[in-house]
């Protein structure tokens, strides 16, 4: 039986409610709560190249294929390309334009500096010269664009792997004519480091900093967590979801992850002092949650509190209890009754 008086309960002397209650003292500690953030794996953006070709044509080899290790510099596919063919055909025709008006411009100018020829056929001669050697910077740039050179076979296209890594992605085959630039024809990524995106709500985004390390849970391997260093924290906030984006580099060497990959993100936010007390003390009641307070050996006041994280078995408490106040801890809901 309880005695009520006020606000307290009191448990009478030579009631087995006594044998039963066990309380424990809210503890003031320094804590970094944990922010809970929800990510996705991508591939390093500088460590990830889509592979178009530079020109039409048709594909005659793919040295390549799909999972293959690559080095940068390696040949992915060769092209038969009556494009590649025209540009070196106008560099050839640019350079003989070139030597021809180069001979006249000699030509030219000894006549002029003998006062045979007038001036103005020495100017026109210097600028034909002018003329064809921009044109054939012109056709020569063409050309260093697409990685060759004026020498070779003349319709063939070696196209290169501008990193090192592996091919992820192939949707080009030998004998398929290749037409359109913007398509690629196969992917290459370094996957040995891959970053975590994270959304991280804008209340918690002072938590992150660069050089922060995170720990990571991922889906497709609930059993382990990984951890992961803060490598940029976004400028812009989204105005639908009101989170930042927040760039996570993991050391991929063993290649568990895979882009697309669903993650959780544990930040730990600023170190503070706050107050906790075991979660078995805080009892449900409707919206609120109360603890019970000892106010006196055997007597306890309901308290309604503001609860924060829990973790570890453990609540914390933000308002409604002082450290230092002793807490009943075990059977406090028969004094709720």
């Amino acid at each position: 039986m309880l005695v009520r008086a006020g606000a307290r309960i009191q448990v009478p002397e030579g009631s087995p409610l006594r044998a039963q209650l066990r309380t424990r003292e809210a503890r003031a500690m320094m804590a970094a709560p944990r922010i809970y953030a929800p990510g996705i794996i991508e591939a390093v953006p500088d460590k990830l190249a889509r592979i178009s070709a530079p020109l039409s044509g048709r594909i005659l080899a793919l040295p390549r294929g799909l999972g293959d290790a690559v080095r940068q510099g390696d040949v992915l596919f060769t092209l038969d390309s009556a494009e590649l063919s025209t540009a070196r055909g106008e560099l050839a025709k640019t350079r003989v334009v070139l030597l021809q008006a180069r001979r006249e411009l000699d030509r030219q100018a000894r006549l002029f500096e003998a006062e045979i020829t007038p001036r103005r056929e020495y100017e026109l001669a210097q600028s034909a010269y002018a003329q064809a050697e921009s044109d054939s910077r012109v056709a020569a740039a063409r050309l260093a664009q697409l990685g060759v050179t004026g020498q070779g076979n003349d319709h063939e296209y070696a196209m290169r792997s501008p990193i090192s890594g592996r091919v992820v992605e192939l949707r080009g085959a030998p004998g398929v004519y290749w037409n359109d630039l913007n398509d690629p024809v196969m992917t290459v990524a370094d996957l040995s480091i891959v970053h975590l995106s994270a959304a991280v709500s804008e209340r918690d985004i002072a938590a992150a900093f660069p050089g922060q390390k995170v720990r990571i849970s991922l889906q497709a391997y609930p059993e382990s967590d990984i951890e992961g260093t803060v490598k940029y924290v976004g400028e812009m906030l989204d105005p639908d979801t009101r989170t930042v984006k927040v760039r996570i580099a993991i050391d991929n060497a063993d290649g568990r992850l895979k882009p697309g990959m669903f993650a959780q993100v544990v930040l730990a936010g600023p170190a503070r002092r706050v107050v906790t007390v075991p979660a078995s003390a805080l009892l449900q009641g409707g919206l609120y949650t109360r603890v019970f307070v000892e106010r006196a050996p055997f007597e306890y006041e309901p308290r309604t509190v503001t609860v924060g994280a829990t973790e570890g078995g453990n609540a914390e408490i933000l308002s409604g209890l002082d450290a230092g106040e002793h807490v009943v801890v075990e059977n406090g809901v028969v004094l709720n009754d």
